[in-house]
């Protein structure tokens, strides 16, 4: 993926950590017992995105769960595998009674529409720096608890 799409923009040296990051959830979806994609849900983000989400939501940040590293292995695109790890993630959050929100680089327009699609509202945009790069990233906001 990260040949094909640039994701993630910026490669950790260890893979594996980025991907085990600590999570408050994940969820993997199989097809036939090959992992087709992953989604996480976690605390945080960066300061910059907390901080525009929270505002957005009027909800502080320990009220929010950040949506972060759906991925789906381009074998397996366009099959609904991404709006099913969305939901999965938004409901997991919505279920723990928090808003679920996330954050994706401007450039990754297939990312955006899949997110625009499944009702997903944009909040704004930050710029963070990663590794010596800066990125433009757009918030999103999912459902609110409750719904």
């Amino acid at each position: 993926m990260h040949r094909l799409d640039g994701y993630p923009p910026y490669l950790p040296d260890d893979l594996r950590t980025f991907i085990l990051s600590p999570a408050i959830d994940a969820w993997v979806a199989e097809v036939d017992g090959t992992v087709a994609g992953h989604v996480a849900l976690h605390q945080r983000s960066s300061d910059a995105v907390m901080a525009l989400a929270s505002a957005a939501t009027g909800r502080p940040a320990e009220h929010l769960a950040v949506v972060a590293r759906l991925a789906v292995a381009p074998d397996h695109r366009r099959q609904g595998i991404g709006r099913a790890l969305l939901h999965a993630a938004a409901g997991g959050a919505r279920g723990r009674a928090l808003w679920p929100v996330l954050d994706v680089v401007a450039r990754f327009g297939g990312a955006i529409a899949l997110y625009e699609a499944c009702g997903w509202r944009r909040a704004g945009e930050v710029t963070l720096r990663l590794g010596g790069k800066c990125f433009t990233e757009l918030v999103f906001l999912g459902p609110p608890p409750g719904r």
